[in-house]
Parts: structure tokens; sequence; C-alpha cells
């Protein structure tokens, strides 16, 4: 319980802090879709982002700190084999990352096979070798709420839609 606060600890740069903030605004304005009895105003929310002794700094965990506080407030599960990367804006756009190639290797050599990444990003999926693309399957993205939805199954009204619609498969 609290008074509508967002606390962020560890080492976070400016650009990570606004990212962070920016997805607690999206939440608080799409409150109605993730959860219409949760009233962000009577409870805080603490985002720590652990590294070690790395500070942190930059846009592309937009989407991952968004998708972190839906699922505490929705009181739903991220599935444990989802990647995301995306820097986030304030009407819920999801915009294009830099080094999508090595964060991809990364995430499978820790065993994700699902990538949520910005549409814009998908001509950089060119770059990932073969046989690391084998073994995933890519969800570009151009909103929020496409995102939530792939991730947690949270419609989202009033948001923008992609040219592709969202595989149902990935939800089962």
């Amino acid at each position: 319980r609290g008074n509508g606060h967002l606390k962020l600890t560890w080492q976070l740069g400016d650009i990570m802090r606004e990212s962070a903030e920016l997805a607690m605004s999206y939440i608080k304005s799409h409150i109605l879709d993730i959860n219409p009895i949760f009233d962000p105003s009577n409870y805080d929310i603490h985002l720590h982002i652990p590294a070690g002794a790395i500070s942190k700094d930059g846009p592309s965990a937009g989407i991952t700190m968004l998708t972190a506080i839906a699922s505490l407030v929705s009181e739903n599960s991220v599935s444990k084999d989802i990647g995301m990367t995306g820097e986030l804006t304030l009407s819920g756009s999801i915009l294009p990352v830099g080094g999508l190639k090595e964060k991809v290797i990364a995430a499978h050599r820790q065993k994700i096979r699902k990538i949520i990444l910005p549409l814009q990003n998908e001509q950089d999926l060119d770059e990932i070798p073969e046989e690391v693309k084998k073994d995933l399957e890519f969800f570009p993205v151009e909103s929020a709420g496409e995102a939530l939805d792939i991730t947690l199954g949270i419609k989202i009204h009033n948001h923008i839609k992609s040219k592709d619609t969202i595989r149902s498969k990935f939800l089962s």
C-alpha cells in the first residue's frame, strides 16, 4: 500500500528512469483494461533493476518495464521463455532500438525462445545467424497494447494496431 509513487532502485541512468515513468503513466492511463479493480493511487510500486556494479541506461527496456509493472498490476505472469526489447513512448508506440543482433544472441544463450521486438527493427533480423534464428520465434510489434496482449493476454482498447495480426498460438 502507498500513495501511487514509483520507486526505482539500483544504478539506473536518466533514460531508464524516464522509461519506467512512461511505463507507469501508460499503466495508469489504461488501468481499466489492465485491472479495473486496481487503484494505482493506493499503491507504491518499487522497480528494482539489479545489474551488479554495472550502470544501466538506454531506452531499450521500456517495453520490458511496462510488462513487468502490468504483470504485477494484473496479477498475470509472463512466460519465462519470452524476451523483449523496445523503446516505449507516452502514447504507447514501440520505437526501434540498437544492438538487436547482440540482444537476440544473448537471449538465445539464456534459453529465451520467443522474442518481442519493435516492428521497425524487423529488417535487422537478417543480421542474426541462422543457427540462432532457427530456435526462435519473433513477434514484431508497434504498440504497447500488442506486447501486453502477447505477454499477458491483456487487451488494450484504443491502441495502435499493426497490419499483422497477433498470433493466437502464442497465447496458448
